[in-house]
C-alpha cells in the first residue's frame, strides 16, 4: 500500500467543501463510491459535516496556510481489503499524522486498477482551533505503511523516499501521460555510454551522438536536448554532478563548437512511450495530434464567438444606460432628483457589466474544460471508451498495465471478438469495468476479477461472460472463498462449464449431483420462470372463497320421494370474502401448530395423572 498528501492542483479541491464534493462524487458510476465516513463530526449526513468543518476553519483567523489536508492511500492492485480493515486503517494513519481528533470525510473508491481511500482532513483542531501541519508527512506515512502491511498481511511495497524535483515529474509524465521524458529518454537510451565516458572529450562525444549538449550552469552541469529541453545532470545519477566528474575526469572542460556530423538518435518531445511487443501506435499518434490541433482551433473559434457576444452585450447595456439618462435629462424635476437618478443610473450599468463579466468569465472556463487538450494517455482512454479497439490494445500494452491480480477468472481458449462487455467505464490500464449484480466485473483482455464483495450474481455474470469470451473451460484462481463461491454460483446456474482444475472440477460435479438430486422433476431451478402450463393457476386452497357458481346447482341422480313442482332455475351465487394474505395463512398455520401442541401437552398430563 501507498500513502501521501495529494497536492492541491486547483482552488476548488483546496477548499474543504469542494474536496468532499469531489471525493463523494460518483460520476454516474455505480461501482465507484464505495463506503463513506464522517469521523469527529457531529452531523449525520456529508453535507452538514461540511457546514460544520467550514465553521470550524472560519474560527482561526491567524492562519495562512491551507487549511485542508487531502491524504490519499492506496493498494496493490488485486487486493481487496474488507471494510473494517479499511476503517482500521484510516484511522491509524491519521492518528500517526497528528490528525487523531481533527474532522475528516474519508471515501472509498473503486474506479481504477487500485482500490483506494480519499481522505479530506481538517488541519484545523475542533477544540483549541489551531492549525497542525504535519511534520515530514512523507516519512511518517512510509513508516506507517510498512507497519499497516505487517500487521494485516498486505502485499509489501516500496517505500524508500522516491525521487524528487525532476526525476520525480518525468516519473509522473511517463505514467499517467504516457509520454517519453528527456530524464527517462536518457536512461534507457545513453545513460551506460554517459557513465563510460573516461574523457571529457569522450563525455562531450557521447552528448553529441545522442542529440545532446552538455554546459556549465552556476555551480553545476545541465544537459541539453535539442528542442530545448534542459534537465541537471545530477537528475539523472549522483555520479553525474559537477563535484563528481571532476573528481573522475578533471577540471571541467567545456564543449567544443558542434560538429557537422548528425547524431545517431535525439530525443523527440511529447513522443508516446514504448509500448510492450513492440505494438506500433505511429498511425494512433498522428491521429492523436490532428484531434489536438482541431480542438485547438475548434476552441479559438468558439472563444471567440463568447467574446462577440460579450462585446454586442457590453454594447447593448450602455446603449440602454444612455437612453436612460437621456430620459433623465428631459425631466422637470428638480436637481437633486435628477442627481439622485443619474447615480442610480450609473449604478444599474456598473451591475449589468459586472454580470456580462462574470458570465463571460463561466462561459469561457466551460469552454475551456470542454475544449482542453488531453495528454496521450488520456485520448487513448477516450477513444477506448468510444470502441476503439487500437486505442485499446495500446492502452493495455503500456509498461504500467501489468495485468489484474487477485480473484480472477480466465478461459483457456482465445478471446473471441463480438463478446466484449457493454463497457461502464474504462482505466488508463486498458481495465474494462461493467456492472454485474451489485458489484463491479474488470476485464483486462486477458482474465476477468471479481471484487471480494461480489455477490452470487456477479460472480455467475463473470462466468457467464468468461464462458462467452472463451469457451467453458475456466480457470479460476484466487482464495478459497473465492473458488468457493464460483463453484456456488456456476452450480446453482447451471452453467456448462468445465473447470481447468481437477478438484475444482471434481467439487463442482459433487456440488451438481447434490443440487440434482434435491431439485423436483418439472420444477424449474430458482429464478427461472415456470412453464406455460403452470403458469395462472390456483397455488392456495384459500383463493377458492373467491369462487363463484352461475346457474343451477347440479346434484348426484336420485328418485324422487314425492313429487314436487321444480323450481325455476336461479343464480345461486356465495358470497365471497377477500382473500387473505400470504402473511395472513401463515400466521394462521403457525397458530393451528401451537393449539395441536398444547392439546397434545395437556393429553399427556392427563395421563401422567392416572
Amino acid at each position: 500500500m501507498i500513502a501521501k498528501e495529494a497536492p492541491m492542483r486547483s482552488v476548488e479541491k483546496s477548499n474543504f467543501a469542494g474536496l468532499v464534493r469531489y471525493i463523494t462524487d460518483p460520476q454516474s458510476k455505480d461501482h465507484r463510491l464505495g463506503q463513506v465516513q464522517v469521523t469527529n463530526c457531529e452531523a449525520g449526513s456529508v453535507r452538514d459535516a461540511i457546514t460544520e468543518v467550514l465553521a470550524t476553519q472560519q474560527t482561526n483567523t491567524r492562519a495562512t496556510g491551507d487549511k485542508t489536508f487531502h491524504l490519499l492511500v492506496s493498494f496493490r492492485a488485486g487486493e481487496q481489503p474488507d471494510a473494517d480493515t479499511l476503517r482500521q486503517i484510516e484511522a491509524r494513519i491519521c492518528a500517526g499524522l497528528g490528525f487523531a481528533e481533527h474532522q475528516r470525510v474519508s471515501a472509498v473508491h473503486n474506479d481504477t486498477d487500485n482500490l483506494h481511500i480519499h481522505i479530506a482532513i481538517n488541519k484545523i483542531h475542533p477544540t483549541r482551533h489551531t492549525m497542525h501541519e504535519p511534520y515530514y508527512s512523507h516519512r511518517a506515512l512510509a513508516d506507517l505503511c510498512e507497519t499497516l502491511e505487517r500487521d494485516y498481511g498486505l502485499e509489501r511495497d516500496n517505500h524508500e523516499p522516491r525521487q524528487r524535483g525532476a526525476a520525480a515529474r518525468a516519473g509522473d509524465l511517463e505514467q499517467h501521460a504516457g509520454v517519453e521524458s528527456l530524464v527517462g529518454w536518457i536512461k534507457r537510451e545513453c545513460l551506460d555510454e554517459i557513465k563510460g565516458a573516461a574523457s571529457w572529450a569522450e563525455l562531450h562525444q557521447v552528448m553529441h551522438d545522442n542529440g545532446l549538449a552538455l554546459r556549465a550552469r552556476g555551480n553545476g552541469l545541465v544537459i541539453e536536448a535539442g528542442d530545448g529541453t534542459i534537465i541537471k545532470a545530477s537528475t539523472l545519477a549522483r555520479d553525474l554532478s559537477k563535484p563528481a566528474l571532476e573528481k573522475r575526469l578533471g577540471t571541467f572542460e567545456a564543449s567544443p563548437e558542434r560538429q557537422a556530423a548528425t547524431a545517431r538518435r535525439s530525443y523527440q518531445k511529447g513522443q508516446p512511450m514504448r509500448l510492450r511487443g513492440g505494438l506500433d501506435t505511429t498511425e494512433l499518434y498522428a491521429r492523436y495530434k490532428g484531434a489536438q490541433q482541431t480542438l485547438t482551433a475548434a476552441r479559438a473559434g468558439v472563444l471567440a464567438e463568447a467574446k462577440r457576444r460579450k462585446d454586442r452585450a457590453i454594447e447593448n447595456a450602455k446603449k440602454a444606460a444612455a437612453t436612460r439618462r437621456a430620459a433623465i435629462k428631459h425631466l422637470t424635476d428638480g436637481r437633486l432628483t435628477k442627481k439622485l437618478l443619474y447615480a442610480q443610473a450609473s449604478a444599474a450599468l456598473r451591475a449589468d457589466l459586472d454580470a456580462i463579466h462574470k458570465r463571460h468569465d463561466q462561459e469561457r472556463a466551460a469552454i475551456y474544460n470542454e475544449h482542453r487538450r488531453r495528454p496521450w494517455a488520456d485520448w487513448l482512454k477516450q477513444q477506448a471508451t468510444a470502441g476503439d479497439g487500437q486505442a485499446l490494445d495500446a492502452l493495455r500494452a503500456r509498461e504500467a498495465a501489468q495485468g489484474l491480480k487477485g480473484d480472477t477468472i480466465q478461459g483457456d481458449g482465445q478471446a473471441k471478438p463480438g463478446h466484449a462487455p457493454v463497457i461502464d467505464s474504462i482505466t488508463k490500464k486498458g481495465t474494462i469495468i461493467y456492472r454485474a449484480g451489485s458489484s463491479a466485473v474488470r476485464d483486462d483482455g486477458e482474465r476477468l476479477a471479481v471484487s471480494s464483495q461480489a455477490d452470487r450474481a456477479g460472480v455467475a455474470a463473470a462466468l457467464r461472460l468468461a464462458m462467452e469470451r472463451y469457451g467453458e473451460r475456466i480457470t479460476v484462481s484466487g482464495s478459497v472463498e473465492f473458488k468457493a463461491a464460483v463453484i456456488r454460483a456456476a452450480v446453482d446456474a447451471q452453467l456448462p462449464i468445465t473447470f481447468a482444475d481437477p478438484a475444482l472440477e471434481s467439487r463442482r460435479q459433487a456440488e451438481a449431483t447434490k443440487a440434482q438430486a434435491k431439485r423436483r422433476p418439472g420444477v424449474p431451478a430458482v429464478g427461472q420462470e415456470p412453464p406455460p402450463h403452470r403458469r395462472h393457476g390456483l397455488r392456495t386452497l384459500g383463493q377458492l372463497d373467491g369462487l363463484h357458481i352461475e346457474g343451477e346447482a347440479r346434484r348426484p341422480a336420485q328418485a324422487p320421494t314425492q313429487a314436487t313442482p321444480t323450481p325455476p332455475a336461479a343464480k345461486v351465487q356465495q358470497p365471497t370474502r377477500p382473500v387473505p394474505s400470504e402473511l395472513e395463512q401463515r400466521e394462521a398455520r403457525l397458530r393451528a401448530q401451537m393449539e395441536a401442541k398444547k392439546a397434545k401437552r395437556q393429553g399427556k398430563g392427563k395421563g401422567r395423572g392416572r
